[in-house]
């Protein structure tokens, strides 16, 4: 899937897949193309990846046929751009709680590289020319906008953010949403479920697509049979980690070995 062929799936409302990646290794990209996934997520807000691996993943990724979509540190129509221009087929925008800050995103993801004046008329609703307008839709054609709603204020103003043409999707970001409504993971508490389901269903209800990233299968299962299409699931290194402590704990608990100390030697080495 590339990202004009992701945009049309998540405003039809069809399923799509995909997983963060953090590993920048070559030998991990055909690896990652054999899970079957439409689109890989790769974070720059809370990873240390320069600009150049950026692109590197982003054009690689692609090649293969899985639209790679990248998080920005901050909302900011400039970083946008700058991932876009390094092959990005869409971005992912942080903490997103405005609609003002979806219409400068909006510009820079639909209308790049139209910058100043221009493209400030554009993102008021000023018809361009028609040689511009053209030359843009081809331009852009798959570039996606998702943004983040991960706050009790993003809630309180989700009908205007929504409101917004500019959207492709929306990703929720559990943890954050859960420590702004005070309930730090707790992601079985009916306040926080209803909160989801407040999101599906408006999200879909504004033709946009929705999902949440998580690291659990149960809780994935029941928001896609809630209304969301974005299945957003893991990351490779929670999976390592996941899948790594299981066996090494199944293994220790055959053979006798005690964890503790086992963790006491590591500690020691």
């Amino acid at each position: 899937m590339d990202g004009k062929q992701l945009k049309q799936a998540l405003h039809d409302g069809e399923l799509v897949f995909g997983t963060a990646i953090y590993a920048p290794s070559p030998e991990w990209v055909g690896r990652v193309g054999q899970l079957g996934i439409d689109m890989v997520f790769i974070d720059t807000e809370h990873t240390p990846r320069d600009r150049g691996m950026v692109s590197w993943m982003c054009q690689t990724y692609a090649a293969l046929g899985m639209a790679p979509v990248v998080r920005i540190p901050e909302p900011d129509p400039y970083l946008a751009q700058m991932v876009l221009d390094g092959g990005a087929h869409g971005i992912i925008a942080p903490y997103v709680e405005s609609p003002e800050q979806v219409r400068v995103l909006g510009g820079a993801v639909h209308f790049g590289p139209v910058k100043g004046a221009k493209l400030q008329s554009m993102i008021d609703g000023q018809a361009a020319e028609a040689e511009l307008e053209d030359y843009l839709a081809q331009r852009n054609a798959r570039n996606n906008l998702i943004i983040n709603i991960e706050s009790v204020p993003a809630m309180e103003a989700l009908d205007d953010i929504l409101a917004v043409p500019f959207i492709d999707a929306v990703l929720v970001g559990p943890h954050d949403l859960s420590c702004s409504m005070g309930i730090p993971e707790l992601y079985e508490h009916p306040d926080f479920e209803e909160a989801i389901r407040t999101i599906i269903s408006k999200s879909r209800a504004a033709g946009v697509g929705v999902g949440i990233h998580h690291n659990f299968m149960r809780q994935q299962i029941r928001w896609v049979k809630s209304g969301a299409n974005l299945v957003m699931h893991s990351s490779d290194v929670s999976a390592f980690v996941r899948m790594l402590t299981s066996e090494f704990q199944e293994i220790r608990a055959a053979v006798g070995a005690d964890i503790e100390q086992v963790r006491e030697q590591s500690v020691n080495l």
